[in-house]
């Protein structure tokens, strides 16, 4: 292998091991100008995007010993990846690509695990961190606040009974 390709795979494997997140999207027939607005989206994002060539890529997931199987890695191919929450990014992806049908997510990878294309979409439609955290600690008090609910619901039973009786005492 030639230093430069040598180089660029060093760079690739730096990009894919500093990041939390990878995705691996297919830009044929998108144009220069609806490219670079995806650039900004995604620089706007938190992301980074660079177009590589599949054989470099090939070469430092072997390099980190990642099984890209799943990863259509033919055809044009550019690398999207970033720290932080990836499910932003992916949703940005998929409505980019909802508007311009060139765009489409190949694959990726997420917290060590490899995704297939269909799997990235699946990605997007989930709700953030932050609501899936609001969700589980939703979950996760409900027992305490049933529990709560059921011993003061026989509280406030006692104590309409005792009301009752007095009104009733009142009365006579």
């Amino acid at each position: 292998m030639r230093s430069e390709k040598g180089f660029l795979v060093k760079a690739i494997v730096g990009m894919i091991e500093g990041a939390d997140y990878c995705y691996f999207v297919s830009y044929s027939g998108l144009k220069v100008k609806e490219f670079s607005e995806l650039r900004k989206k995604l620089v706007a994002g938190g992301a980074d995007c660079h177009v590589l060539k599949n054989s470099l890529i090939k070469k430092a997931a072997g390099e980190l010993k990642l099984d890209l199987s799943a990863v259509d890695l033919t055809k044009s191919t550019a690398l999207v990846y970033g720290t932080g929450d990836c499910g932003p990014i992916a949703k940005l992806l998929v409505e980019f690509g909802k508007t311009n049908q060139a765009l489409a997510a190949k694959g990726g990878l997420v917290d060590g695990g490899v995704l297939a294309g269909t799997e990235v979409a699946a990605l997007a439609d989930l709700p953030s961190k932050e609501v899936l955290r609001a969700m589980l600690l939703g979950v996760l008090q409900a027992p305490s606040r049933d529990l709560v609910s059921v011993l003061n619901a026989k509280a406030a039973s006692i104590l309409n009974v005792l009301n009752a009786y007095k009104e009733k005492l009142d009365n006579k």
